[in-house]
């Protein structure tokens, strides 16, 4: 069960008005029975992005299992005389039964990428809108900042250590997504107990303060934890905290922590210091509200590890992907032996492309050169790159192993696996174009 969906026992309710309103006046129409076909994509990445990372498909997931409308549900909005009786039966026995295929969690993507498709009734399929983009434009965009960071990082690790900076329910979804994106560990504990992401964090500047003495606050901590636990310094004077840590710890000190000041020089002083102590092996972690910029500046210092809070779980500038829910295509009759329908939505600057989709990724050797789009099918020639669309959902049934701890550990493989097939240029922090072009193959 999705957490949030945990606290209110079901995620029907996590919607917007006018899906209900489009699902009754559709029940007057009869339209609410065609078979349809929605597709999340997004027009655009973010200003400056070279790709985009797809997160939030496990959740999604798991809200969907619990897309059941309760008795109290049904009886406020009864109560409320927000839709009508007829609307009301469906909604009582709504049971997503369609199809659901994407994007592998994970995975990146580029404009138009048709990043998950539902394949059902048009009343089963568009209620489901509000819930599908609200978790996955959160959770791409904490993604896609973090996948950058990770880069910057060069292989260090870093920490998401961002709760405290959003809300608590988007605190464990930042989390996850920043864990399918590359970061190690995370400080929230609900989202290590839901997903398996190891959970660290030791002390501070409030444990140092309520003590008499910075000695008093590391003797306790070391004594409590252990000489391998990791101390915070900056709380008074950088040189002297170390002095203090090293006399209480001793050379096996497990790690110091810095957070504020000019963080490089601050790195680079306290690592000739521990070294002249004699604690080689004492590793040094920075924070204080650190971004893709400001690990790329720390590149040359002798920096072991980073905690990222506020720029993470905010999408560092960009808190949505942007993605939008659109029909792309509809039969006139409720069976899927109809035939198909494109649609499309022709408005300047947020036009769409109807019809279903296939997506292929072209390669030159090991790298990507071109995210190719077939409408509805890709051309022959091209069949023998890596196929993007996965099975979610078969005819209601959800596929688990998109979903919990087995859900993360598999995005983040494939987070590693997508990154890896870019070229060099999608990895520049710079403005710049998309990695590679979105080319549509339509017949």
């Amino acid at each position: 069960m999705g957490e949030l969906a945990a606290r209110l026992g079901s995620s029907a309710l996590l919607t917007d008005m006018y899906e209900l309103t489009m699902l009754q006046a559709g029940l007057r129409s009869g339209a609410a029975h065609r078979r349809s076909i929605f597709e999340t994509f997004g027009r655009r990445l973010p200003a400056g992005r070279r790709y985009g990372v797809v997160a939030g498909t496990g959740r999604a997931l798991e809200h969907l299992a619990d897309f059941r409308f309760t008795d109290a549900q049904l009886q406020w909005l009864r109560s409320e005389s927000l839709v009508d009786e007829d609307t009301l039966d469906y909604l009582r026995d709504y049971l997503f039964t369609g199809t659901i295929r994407g994007y592998a969690e994970g995975d990146v993507y580029f404009p138009g990428s048709p990043i998950l498709t539902v394949e059902g009734t048009f009343g089963d399929a568009v209620i489901l809108e509000t819930l599908i983009l609200s978790v996955l434009n959160h959770d791409t965009a904490v993604a896609s900042a973090a996948s950058r960071m990770t880069s910057a990082a060069g292989g260090r690790p870093l920490s998401e250590m961002g709760s405290r900076r959003t809300h608590e329910s988007s605190a464990v979804a930042a989390a996850r997504a920043a864990a399918v994106a590359g970061f190690s560990a995370t400080s929230n504990l609900e989202a290590g107990m839901a997903y398996g992401i190891p959970t660290l964090g030791t002390s501070a500047h409030s444990f140092t303060l309520i003590h008499d003495t910075e000695r008093e606050a590391f003797t306790a901590q070391v004594e409590s934890l252990g000489a391998d636990t990791t101390v915070l310094l900056d709380t008074y004077d950088v040189d002297e905290a170390l002095e203090t840590a090293i006399a209480v710890a001793g050379t096996e000190l497990g790690g110091v922590r810095l957070d504020s000041g000019d963080l490089a020089i601050q790195a680079s002083e306290v690592r000739a210091k521990l070294d002249e102590l004699g604690a080689r092996n004492t590793t040094i972690t920075v924070t204080s509200d650190l971004d893709e910029y400001a690990i790329a500046a720390l590149t040359a210092a002798p920096v072991d590890a980073y905690g990222v809070g506020t720029r993470v779980v905010t999408g560092s500038g960009f808190p949505t992907a942007n993605l939008v829910y659109k029909l792309v295509a509809h039969t006139d009759s409720p069976g899927g032996d109809g035939e198909w329908t494109a649609v499309a939505k022709k408005a300047n600057g947020k036009s769409s492309r109807g019809g279903r989709k296939q997506a292929v990724r072209v390669f030159d050797g090991a790298i990507v050169t071109e995210e190719a789009i077939g409408i509805p099918q890709i051309p022959a020639d091209l069949a023998d790159g890596r196929h993007l669309l996965v099975d979610l959902v078969v005819d209601g049934v959800v596929d688990d192993s998109h979903t919990g701890k087995e859900g993360v550990r598999r995005a983040r493989a494939r987070h590693a696996e997508s990154v890896a097939e870019l070229p060099r240029t999608a990895r520049r922090l710079q403005d710049g174009e998309p990695a590679i072009p979105t080319v549509y193959y339509e017949g």
